[in-house]
């Protein structure tokens, strides 16, 4: 990558001394300092060539080359810099996974949308990974009850982690995995999602659901693809991209009486007709605050964060019931599109 506020002759002296075998250049912006085409020794070219690493001569960043570039799956460098695809291990069975820009964008809800969907007509397993997964990756075949949430919250583990929210919401088995750190390019540090995978693929399902943490991409080479939010890198390498979505939450089970809802990021409530609602699961001591003053009959919950170990627990100190709530996608169209792309793929 060069420009063309350097001189010509400054490029090519740089790509003498550096220690790479160039085989083109990519100019890509500025004319201050070129008198007609510029001659750097090698051809110019517009667009990914055959390479193995991408070298950034210029004094800017620009997302979408980078982003072109490690799509192919070629590393870019520059002065100080280094990127690096994040590496995707082959994986046998049809499978989806769900990726986002970052957290709350609505992965989960994807997630879930499109593993209720495919469970019509074909066995499903979903595989999470998260910051709060377990050790070792571990298998829950039924729905989880309020009750056994409950159970692992004193018993110390976390029981708001997306693989039982998953499991919960979906009524399909959930694998749970975690994750330390992730990569400007979505690689984790750490991850036990390879095992995960492996257990799920352990079932024989018909497709496996993978849902990504953070902006986290999980570490498979999946079937497909779904976006949630917009950057550059990652719509390049997803089939569909979800951006805007509006989420309106729906319980899980029946409820009565005067009703608080509880999430960790906005969906419409208004059709609920609640008493009280609270966006701040993630803020536990704003929770506790909000709890001692409130008179419900019914905990509506997201299964996020404090959901369990300060909601749920409130609830039930209390003789209240706890619902738990999944965020609905209001979007006529995802069905079509989630089933085209699957047709395409031949999921």
């Amino acid at each position: 990558m060069v420009d063309g506020e350097h001189y010509p002759e400054v490029v090519r002296a740089a790509l003498a001394e550096l220690p790479y075998e160039f085989v083109a250049a990519w100019l890509v912006g500025g004319t201050d300092k070129l008198r007609g085409t510029p001659d750097y020794g090698v051809p110019l070219v517009d667009d990914v060539p055959d390479c193995e690493i991408a070298v950034d001569l210029t004094d800017e960043r620009r997302p979408e080359l980078v982003a072109a570039f490690l799509a192919a799956g070629i590393p870019y460098v520059g002065a100080d810099f280094r990127f690096d695809p994040p590496p995707l291990h082959p994986f046998e069975l049809p499978s989806i996974s769900v990726i986002g820009t970052g957290k709350r964008v609505g992965k989960t809800a994807v997630a879930t949308h499109v593993a209720r969907l495919l469970a019509r007509d074909r066995s499903v397993v979903c595989v999470a990974m998260g910051r709060g997964g377990p050790a070792d990756p571990e298998l829950v075949t039924e729905p989880p009850t309020v009750e056994e949430l409950v159970a692992r919250s004193r018993a110390g583990q976390h029981a708001a982690s997306d693989f039982l929210e998953l499991a919960a919401l979906t009524g399909v088995p959930a694998v749970g995995c975690r994750r330390a750190g992730g990569g400007v390019a979505g690689a984790p540090f750490v991850s036990n999602v390879l095992e995960g995978a492996r257990l799920a693929a352990s079932l024989e399902p018909d497709v496996v659901v993978f849902d990504g943490s953070g902006s986290a991409i999980p570490p498979v080479d999946t079937t497909a693809r779904i976006l949630v939010g917009r950057e550059p890198f990652r719509e390049r390498i997803s089939d569909l991209v979800l951006d805007e979505l509006e989420l309106r939450l729906e319980p899980a089970a029946p409820f009565e009486g005067r009703v608080a809802v509880f999430t960790a990021a906005p969906a419409r409530t208004e059709h609920l007709d609640p008493v009280f609602v609270s966006h701040d699961l993630a803020r536990r001591e704003l929770l506790r605050e909000q709890l001692a003053g409130l008179d419900a009959d019914t905990y509506l919950v997201e299964l996020k964060a404090a959901a369990i170990d300060v909601v749920a627990e409130h609830a039930l100190a209390h003789g209240a019931r706890v619902v738990l709530a999944r965020n609905e996608i209001v979007s006529p169209a995802l069905d079509e599109q989630v089933l085209a792309l699957l047709e395409q793929v031949k999921v």
